[in-house]
């Protein structure tokens, strides 16, 4: 076996603990970011750190293509890593700005100085209008939605043969009282779990998302 083959033996071997190093890495670059932006007052140097965040973000994502190519499983590893990079991808970019809204304003006002913008301030306003609000939850509940759909059909076509197939676990839904992946349209036990852990979440994030527009705050 030479070097490469040892190499690529040691990332498919050790994919979980360079997972978590990698997370731990981004974190740290995340901290940095905010003490040269918000502390030190270099904001230069701050890109520096989230350049170095996204730099470990497309790792990750490496990382899970690679161990997929050589295992051919949708593993655990695999489920983990494709939703922290699509977390990071979509909704991570807005919670991430709505923090860094919130750590100029709070800083802002420590140093005595104005770190926020006129866009900053009507971003805010914006946030805490009743309208916008239920509207931003009605899109990203669909948004759920169709990666719902689209992951959980790609987990059952794992598990079954054919649409037919599909069909008849649809119209009975009897399977769900023995709760394990026998006779599922789960392929396996890990999936299985994840398949009925993310529903119930997704049912739950549906209706309190529509319940913004179910039952409007007066504002």
């Amino acid at each position: 076996m030479n070097k490469g083959e040892v190499v690529l033996e040691f990332v498919v071997h050790y994919s979980w603990e360079l997972f978590i190093a990698a997370e731990v890495l981004s974190l740290g670059s995340l901290i940095l970011f905010g003490i040269f932006r918000y502390f030190l007052n270099k904001p230069k140097l701050g890109v520096l750190f989230i350049l170095l965040f996204l730099f470990l973000l497309t790792a990750e994502a490496l990382l899970g293509v690679y161990v997929y190519e050589q295992t051919g499983e949708i593993s655990t590893f695999l489920i983990v890593i494709t939703i922290f990079v699509i977390y990071a991808c979509t909704f991570g970019i807005v919670d991430f700005l709505r923090l860094d809204r919130w750590m100029r304003s709070k800083i802002g006002k420590m140093r005595g100085v104005e770190l926020l913008t006129e866009k900053d301030y009507a971003i805010m306003r914006r946030n805490k209008d009743p309208k916008y609000i239920a509207k931003k939850y009605r899109i990203s509940s669909l948004i759920h939605l169709v990666i719902f759909l689209v992951v959980q059909t790609i987990f059952w076509s794992l598990g079954t043969d054919s649409w037919q197939e599909m069909k008849s676990y649809l119209t009975d839904l009897s399977w769900l009282e023995q709760g394990e992946a026998k006779n599922s349209p789960y392929p396996n036990e890990t999936i299985f779990s994840i398949g009925m852990i993310w529903s119930l979440v997704f049912v739950a994030d549906f209706i309190y998302s529509w319940s913004y527009t179910i039952f409007p705050s007066k504002g």
